[in-house]
């Protein structure tokens, strides 16, 4: 452990929770490299954004939010979000001067002497005595088993490996979701391809009219009262409904979106329901949604009975120490903003009730 390198706080992940987290321990009167540093895996700035897909251009973004103290002013509508986004982050990152250091994969975070938290990762062990984790979901893809889901000759792909409509045409598409991406995906393949079907597990919910701020309060306090309880944290989308825009409605007037209940089986050659319906199929599309990228936290066993971690805040209930910003609640772009500026705040008051060991 000689080579271990001290810090007060580690955070881990560079998104948007990661870089408003910076942005406040800064302000807070941490110093970027001496008293914190932001670690992230990803080869350069623009946190899960640089994976989209071109097609999602800067336009078909819903509701992003500028990072705290820096708008993002004139982007181009018809740019990919990835590129809109990544030059964003970047600028940011250099005008607050955040020196991230990547690309770096965290491995476990376990405890330490004298009640720091040690950070085991690809360039070293970081030893802190407090963690802010930013990491977000689009790393645990999550993928549904079905029974005979490996027999399936066609190809099978998640919305994180989605490369675009173009790939898809002429052949027969099954997507599988009732999200924001599911819908997004058949609207833009369904001229591409040959045939598309849509299935979900429940009915998609379409929200007409405004969604206005007590809406989003109401919203997000459904989410918050799932990790309150130490229960795997759902999606803010997953209770808001999905926004009936002009394109929405298109979709539904076209066919489109036609939506059929969840098959019971997966053949060789497509999907089966147990009435008997058989629909052939050369791609399934899985717009299943993303699960919480925290097993790096493993060691330190903060999850409860129900599987998730059990929050008070933005902290853990079990260790005040550790900060999840950009998790249940936080998981949107403004939850994450106000995430970090939360996080960087109780970090400061806990290390200033709490004197460093000697």
């Amino acid at each position: 452990m000689n080579n271990t390198r001290e810090v007060e706080v580690v955070v881990i992940g560079a998104g948007q929770a990661g870089l408003a987290a910076g942005y406040h321990l800064r302000r807070s009167g941490f110093e970027p490299g001496r008293d914190f540093v932001v670690l992230d895996h990803s080869p350069g700035p623009g946190g899960a954004w640089q994976f989209r897909w071109p097609s999602l251009t800067y336009g078909k973004v819903h509701g992003m939010h500028a990072l705290p103290g820096m708008e993002l002013t004139d982007a181009d509508p018809e740019r990919p979000s990835a590129e809109v986004i990544r030059e964003y982050f970047d600028r940011y990152e250099r005008t607050f001067d955040l020196r991230v250091r990547r690309p770096v994969d965290v491995r476990a975070v376990r405890e330490g002497s004298g009640g720091r938290l040690l950070v085991e990762t690809s360039d070293g062990v970081w030893s802190a005595r407090a963690l802010i984790n930013a990491t977000g979901t689009w790393d645990r893809p999550f993928w549904p088993r079905y029974p005979g889901q490996e027999t399936f000759r066609g190809r099978q792909l998640h919305t994180a490996q989605y490369p675009g409509p173009e790939e898809f045409a002429g052949q027969r598409v099954v997507v599988v979701g009732g999200g924001a991406s599911g819908t997004q995906h058949l609207l833009e393949i369904a001229s591409y391809a040959a045939a598309t079907t849509w299935v979900t597990r429940r009915p998609p919910v379409f929200r007409e009219g405004p969604f206005d701020e007590d809406a989003g309060r109401a919203a997000v306090a459904l989410v918050e009262e799932r990790v309150r309880q130490g229960l795997p944290p759902r999606s803010v989308v997953s209770v808001t409904g999905l926004p009936l825009n002009d394109a929405i409605r298109q979709g539904i007037e076209d066919g489109v979106l036609d939506r059929q209940p969840m098959f019971d089986r997966i053949t060789p050659t497509g999907v089966d329901w147990q009435d008997g319906r058989h629909i052939d199929a050369d791609v399934i599309l899985w717009a299943t949604g993303f699960r919480a990228a925290i097993d790096h936290l493993a060691p330190l066993r903060l999850r409860a009975p129900g599987g998730g971690i059990r929050m008070d805040g933005t902290h853990a209930a079990a260790d005040p120490r550790i900060h999840l910003v950009g998790y249940g609640p936080s998981a949107s772009t403004i939850g994450a903003n106000r995430a970090g500026r939360a996080a960087a705040r109780d970090v400061r008051r806990l290390l200033e009730r709490e004197p460093a060991a000697v």
